[in-house]
């Protein structure tokens, strides 16, 4: 969930400032993605270039691991913004999905240089270091500072805010339901806010309580302002990335600290325990500390970084079948390769490598960008026949899509061949159709009752199951919070439910505990037994 922000510093600046073209693989059925199984329309199974950023000089790219939508922002700092919309996370100022990457106008005034991409929110830095959001707000993920008895008063944004932190931001990620900014003041580099149920924002506590007397019905208390970790305000964090539910920083001096939920060992402690509080990974110590080009990336249930000599390491569920890495192991099928960016989706992976863009892991909607021809997945590091030979600039996966930068120079006839994708259709169209798909079903009601001309009580019996039938397909259509909030994890859509829990949630600095469930309430309020929500 890194996005493309794992290269050295100097690589950075001298691809951003040039741009290049973004090409796109995976899903595009922003709507229903996660929410049905089976194969759908519109996968673009081959890199593929968007009609509206043709030409377009992209200079970095954003999602998530658990992001159904995307964000590119191009050289002169205006922000793109496309995918899923049902809690406003693409910041137009509405909650309708747009298919093809729309300017974000409530950011004309900024510009913007990094992004990162939540379950549901944007938070977006600009040039001059102040940090803004947009979206889903119900765990204080934007970082408003806004908060109501432990609950935020206002859960959706749909345009950009400020967020309360310094005008020195540097650097963002975020998880499924909460943030992380890097900052240049001395003392505070690295600040969290949102959901803090499974310890992911690093402050020794789940800030779970009771909110009744005389029965248990937990809660986890939001925290709508972002605070510098203070186990860490001695150290420098520069680099960053975020898991659903756990987080991965890098400090100055190359040391890796990893905190959050901790099943499959994502952690790389070798032990499936929750860490409420960053702790450091033995392995990256002494003589194997991480180089200041290093990159580091973070996907649903596993973490990866690059150590010395630029080798890969991995921990967590790396496959869907076989033993977990409870602990970092080098991907020798990278071992020689200079690896300048990479980024993890839910369970698939992509790398920019020298002169090659490289894949992998468990995929059902193209995101690997093999083609019509190629496997749809792959458990090893596999090249992607059509971008060899393409200098790749940056680097974001989705749920279960992928973005590519790469440079123009050189290949423009090559990227003449590539498709363009051209979306569903346009904003008015697809408001037209929302309004055609409402009116629809009352009609029909309509003519049934008057062809039929049935009797009052039977009438009166036949329009209450119709209005109970319309409510159900519009369920259907937009999914319950339950649904659309909870069971995107890539485990659940792969077929498989998770299995592994953390062992014990911690206390403290080096998050020790003993308490395990396998309740599935929402995060945040849960009723009547005592237990917590499906794990991502």
């Amino acid at each position: 969930m890194a996005a493309a922000m794992n290269s050295s510093e100097k690589k950075d600046e001298s691809s951003e400032e040039k741009g290049g073209e973004l090409l796109f693989c995976g899903a595009t059925a922003w709507d229903i993605i996660g929410k049905r199984k089976g194969a759908m329309e519109g996968n673009l199974v081959s890199p593929t270039r968007l009609r509206p950023l043709v030409g377009v000089n992209i200079r970095f790219v954003a999602s998530g691991c658990a992001s159904f939508h995307c964000v590119a922002l191009d050289v002169e700092g205006r922000c793109y913004t496309w995918g899923r919309n049902e809690k406003g996370q693409l910041g137009h100022g509405d909650m309708i999905q747009r298919d093809r990457p729309t300017v974000v106008s409530g950011l004309s005034k900024h510009k913007i240089v990094k992004a990162a991409a939540g379950r549901s929110h944007t938070v977006v830095v600009s040039d001059d270091g102040l940090s803004l959001a947009f979206g889903w707000n119900k765990y204080g993920q934007l970082g408003s500072g806004s908060a109501k008895n432990g609950f935020v008063s206002v859960e959706v944004e749909s345009t950009p805010l400020p967020c309360v932190v310094s005008d020195e931001v540097t650097n963002v990620a975020c998880g499924a339901d909460f943030t992380v900014w890097l900052s240049s003041t001395e003392g505070a580099s690295i600040l969290t806010a949102g959901l803090p149920q499974y310890g992911q924002l690093g402050h020794g506590t789940d800030n779970e309580f009771n909110m009744k007397d005389s029965s248990v019905k937990l809660a986890y208390e939001a925290q709508p302002r972002p605070k510098a970790i203070a186990s860490l305000a001695g150290e420098t964090i520069v680099k960053v990335a975020c898991g659903t539910n756990h987080t991965v920083a890098v400090d100055k001096n190359g040391f890796v600290y990893t905190w959050g939920y901790g099943g499959y060992g994502r952690l790389g402690h070798r032990e499936q325990k929750d860490e409420w509080a960053p702790r450091r990974i033995d392995v990256f110590q002494r003589n194997n500390v991480l180089p200041p080009n290093a990159i580091v990336s973070a996907g649903s249930a596993n973490s990866a970084c690059t150590a010395g000599g630029g080798q890969l390491y991995m921990w967590g569920k790396i496959k869907n079948n076989g033993d977990d890495w409870m602990y970092p192991k080098p991907m020798m099928d990278l071992s020689g390769w200079n690896l300048r960016w990479m980024d993890s989706g839910s369970m698939h992976h992509f790398v920019g490598a020298d002169s090659s863009c490289i894949s992998w892991g468990h995929a059902q909607y193209g995101e690997l960008g093999y083609g019509p021809n190629g496997q749809k997945s792959s458990a090893a590091p596999k090249k992607v026949d059509m971008l060899e030979g393409m200098h790749v600039m940056g680097v974001a996966c989705g749920f279960c899509h992928s973005m590519v930068i790469v440079d123009r120079t050189d290949i423009a006839d090559r990227l003449e061949q590539l498709e363009i994708y051209d979306g569903k259709g346009s904003l008015e169209e697809s408001v037209e159709e929302v309004k055609e798909e409402t009116l629809a079903p009352k009609q029909q009601a309509a003519k049934r009752g008057a062809s039929k001309k049935r009797k009052t009580s039977k009438a009166s019996d036949s329009e209450q199951d119709s209005d109970e039938d319309n409510s159900d397909k519009e369920k259907e259509v937009q999914g319950s919070d339950a649904d659309s909030d909870y069971s995107e994890d890539g485990e659940e859509a792969n077929g498989k439910k998770q299995s592994a829990r953390g062992r014990g949630r911690g206390r403290g600095a080096r998050g020790r505990g003993g308490r395990t469930s396998n309740g599935k309430a929402p995060p945040v309020k849960t009723g009547g037994r005592r237990g917590r929500p499906r794990k991502f």
